[in-house]
C-alpha cells in the first residue's frame, strides 16, 4: 500500500482541520488558538510528549518509533497568517478581516499533525521524531526564537526538514535543492539631508528629492555591475518619501526597500556597496545621506546528505517522475533558514496546482487557497522521510 493510500483514512479530519484553521487566521506570535488546536490533535494522535509555550505559542511534539536508537529527526511546519483581506469567497475563509491564511501555513500545520497521527499509529521507524510547529515565520523570526530558548538543546535532533506548497508546481510533484534555495532577506533605509526651500527657488536650495533619485539609479548598478554575474543579487527601493506642500522643497527625503542575496560575500558586498554609493552620490550634490542596513533572515541552504534522503523518499510516494533535484533557487526568504544554520537538512516544495487550476493562485495574494488534494502527498512524504531517514533495524 503507498504512503498516500495509507493516510486516505485521516482525510476528511485533516481537511475539517485545516478549514478550520483557515478560517481563523492569527498572525506571528498570536498564534493562540492554533497552538492549542495543533496540541489537543497531538495528544488525541497519542504522540508521546506535546510540550507547548516555546517562542510564546510554539508547540513541540515528540514521536518515539520501535527499537533502542537514540538517533532523532525534526520536522517542521510554520502556523502564523498574514495580515492580508482575503477574497476567495471560500465557505471556510477567513472571518477575521484584515488576516489571512495566505502562504499555506494552515496546510503545513495540518500536514505535520497528519504525519503525527500515521507516524503514533505505525511507529515504523526507530528513533525519535521531533514535531516543531513554528510561530511568526512571516518577518517575525519565530524560527530564531525557537533557536534562541534552547530548542534543539531540548529536541536534540542530528537533522531538520521543512516543507512549503508551492503554486506553480504541479499537485502531487516535489522538489528540492542541494545547497541554496531561497535568498537572505535584508532591509535598507536611506535619509538623505539636503536644505528646503520654495520650489520655485531651487538655486539656493539643495532638493533632497532630487538627490534621492540619483542614488535610486545608482543603486541599480550594484547588481548589475559590482555583483559577479553568475551571482545572483536584488536591491530594490521600494519606497521613497518627501515633502508635504506641492510649491515646498523639502529638508529631507527616505528611501527604504530590499535586498536578496545567496552567497555571504555577496550579502557582504551588497551592504557595504549600498552605502558608499548613498554617502558619495548625496556628498556630490553638497549634501547627506545617512544608511542603515539590517540583516534580516539568512539564506536557506540545504545540505547534500539530507538533499539526497529527502529525494529518495520523496520518489516512494509520488514516484520518480514528479520529483525534480535541479529547480531554480527563489528569490523569496525563509526562517527556517535558521534551523538549518543550527542542524544539517533540507527545505522542500510540494506542489500545489498550476496557475488558473485548484491551488494556482500565487502566495500572498488575496485570492490564495491551499489546495486540500496536497496533503496526502504532504503527509505522506513526512511519513516517507522518517522511515527512510531512521530505519527500523532489519
Amino acid at each position: 500500500m503507498s504512503f498516500t493510500d495509507r493516510v486516505k483514512p485521516y482525510m476528511d479530519d485533516l481537511v475539517a482541520i485545516r478549514r478550520d484553521i483557515h478560517a481563523n487566521p492569527e498572525l506571528g506570535f498570536e498564534e493562540t488558538r492554533t497552538a492549542e488546536i495543533v496540541a489537543q490533535k497531538l495528544r488525541e494522535f497519542g504522540v508521546d510528549e506535546v510540550h507547548t509555550g516555546i517562542a510564546k505559542t510554539g508547540v513541540v511534539g515528540v514521536v518515539r518509533g520501535k527499537g533502542g536508537s537514540n538517533r532523532a529527526i525534526g520536522l517542521r511546519a510554520d502556523m502564523d497568517a498574514l495580515p492580508i483581506f482575503e477574497k476567495t469567497n471560500l465557505a471556510h475563509a477567513s472571518r477575521t478581516d484584515g488576516k489571512m491564511h495566505a502562504c499555506g501555513h494552515d496546510g503545513h500545520t495540518t500536514m505535520l499533525l497528519g504525519a503525527a497521527r500515521y507516524l503514533a499509529d505505525h511507529r515504523n521507524f526507530d528513533g525519535t521524531v521531533y514535531l516543531i510547529f513554528q510561530p511568526a515565520e512571516e518577518g517575525r523570526g519565530g524560527g530564531k526564537v525557537m533557536i534562541d530558548e534552547g530548542l534543539f538543546e531540548r529536541f536534540n535532533c542530528e537533522t531538520v526538514y521543512g516543507m512549503h506548497n508551492m503554486p506553480g508546481l504541479p499537485l502531487g510533484s516535489i522538489s528540492m535543492r542541494n545547497g541554496p534555495c531561497m535568498a537572505a532577506a535584508d532591509e535598507f533605509k536611506i535619509i538623505v539631508r539636503g536644505k528646503g526651500g520654495h520650489g520655485a527657488m531651487p538655486n539656493v536650495a539643495r532638493d533632497p528629492v532630487v538627490i534621492g533619485s540619483h542614488i535610486v539609479t545608482a543603486l541599480q548598478s550594484i547588481a548589475s555591475r559590482r555583483v559577479d554575474p553568475i551571482k545572483e543579487a536584488v536591491v530594490s527601493v521600494t519606497q521613497f518619501h518627501a515633502g508635504d506642500a506641492f510649491n515646498v522643497i523639502p529638508e529631507e527625503a527616505e528611501l527604504s526597500g530590499t535586498c536578496r542575496s545567496f552567497l555571504p560575500e555577496v550579502r557582504d558586498l551588497i551592504e557595504s556597496e549600498l552605502k558608499r554609493i548613498a554617502t558619495n552620490v548625496a556628498l556630490a550634490f553638497d549634501a547627506t545621506a545617512e544608511v542603515s542596513f539590517m540583516r534580516n533572515y539568512p539564506p536557506t541552504i540545504n545540505t547534500a546528505d539530507e538533499t539526497e534522503l529527502a529525494a529518495a523518499a520523496a520518489r516512494q510516494v509520488v514516484g520518480d517522475a514528479q520529483v525534480s533535484t535541479t529547480g531554480a533557487p527563489k528569490m523569496g526568504a525563509e526562517d527556517f533558514s535558521y534551523m538549518l544554520e543550527e542542524r544539517p537538512g533540507c527545505y522542500i516544495w510540494l506542489g500545489n496546482g498550476m496557475p488558473g487550476e485548484k491551488g494556482g493562485a500565487n502566495v500572498h495574494t488575496p485570492q490564495y487557497d491551499f489546495n486540500d488534494d496536497a496533503i496526502p502527498y504532504g503527509v505522506g512524504f513526512w511519513a516517507s522521510l522518517v522511515e527512510t531517514v531512521l530505519p527500523k533495524a532489519a
